[in-house]
């Protein structure tokens, strides 16, 4: 029996939209051209006085946003933004978007990072990339005009997932922590048994099953599932982390992957918020004026914003 779910008209339109962006066929260079496709149909004019610039860093691609204006002193407030795709999915060239809406919110730069995908490259490559670059940033090597303290890391599903094995990574390491971290539904445990991965197995945009194949890509080790920088949710102690913004989709397979990764920081004493929006599906922060999407921009760039 399928199941349906109570999406309001604007959601509705959004996955109907996204569904029209279908691969050629089953091959990866037809899914990577077809979420480029579907990315790009969502992604809305760049803000206004933007300057936007693509630099390369340890061999790597960025792309940074900023306002087109004087820095203040120390540099612009600076986030590190890991993209999402499913770890197999995703460029730069996806996820303008993703800038466009905090730069329409909020006077910070931005630097996405074109981490190494998998299956080519599977953990840790993804996260060895975007350690790089955060200690690019840290040490004020990757622009002179980005803050080297004022430094937060921001990541969407899979990129969610690479931001909290970034903080994970940092602790373990005996590095300073983030400003912050903002992790928008994020991936945090291979184990199967939260209610939402059940309750929503099969919703709109995220299903369990494509989750699972994204995993094979990610983690082909199965040990690599049990270590916190691959997988958070697996550490015993999560004390010292970064104040933490969760942001979850309520039809989701991963709504609780969040919800349950906010209970274990404040448990563990983290400064932690949980912001689910309701009716929302996964990846759809992309369904611009939408009320509840709009609303978690908010909420997101308000985080930022006084974190930064």
């Amino acid at each position: 029996m399928t199941q349906t779910y109570p999406l309001d008209a604007a959601m509705q339109a959004y996955v109907e939209a996204s569904q029209r962006f279908c691969p050629a066929d089953g091959s990866l260079a037809a899914r990577r051209e077809a979420f480029l496709r579907a990315c790009r149909a969502c992604t809305p004019a760049a803000p206004d006085d933007w300057r936007i610039d693509d630099l390369h860093w340890q061999g790597l691609r960025l792309r940074c946003y900023r306002p087109d204006d004087i820095p203040p002193v120390g540099g612009w407030p600076t986030l590190l933004y890991i993209h999402g795709g499913g770890w197999d999915l995703g460029s730069l060239e996806t996820h303008d978007w993703f800038a466009y809406a905090l730069g329409r919110r909020l006077k910070v730069a931005i630097v996405a990072v074109d981490y190494r995908l998998a299956p080519e490259h599977g953990y840790p490559a993804p996260l060895e990339d975007c350690l790089d670059v955060w200690h690019g940033l840290r040490q004020g090597l990757v622009d002179p005009d980005l803050s080297t303290e004022r430094l937060m890391v921001i990541g969407d599903s899979a990129g969610g997932t690479l931001a909290a094995g970034l903080c994970m990574a940092l602790r373990r390491d005996g590095h300073p922590q983030p400003s912050a971290q903002v992790l928008i539904y994020p991936v945090l445990t291979a184990a199967q048994q939260l209610p939402s991965m059940q309750e929503h197995a099969n919703a709109p945009m995220m299903t369990v099953t494509g989750l699972a194949k994204s995993l094979e890509g990610f983690l082909p080790n199965a040990q690599d599932r049990l270590d916190p920088c691959a997988m958070p949710l697996e550490a015993k102690d999560f004390s010292g982390l970064a104040p933490t913004f969760v942001a979850v989709a309520q039809i989701d397979p991963l709504r609780d992957h969040g919800v349950s990764y906010h209970d274990v920081l404040a448990a563990d004493g983290v400064d932690t918020q949980l912001h689910i929006a309701r009716g929302m599906v996964h990846s759809g922060l992309r369904a611009f004026g939408a009320p509840v999407v709009e609303a978690a921009w908010d909420s997101i760039a308000l985080f930022v914003e006084n974190k930064l």
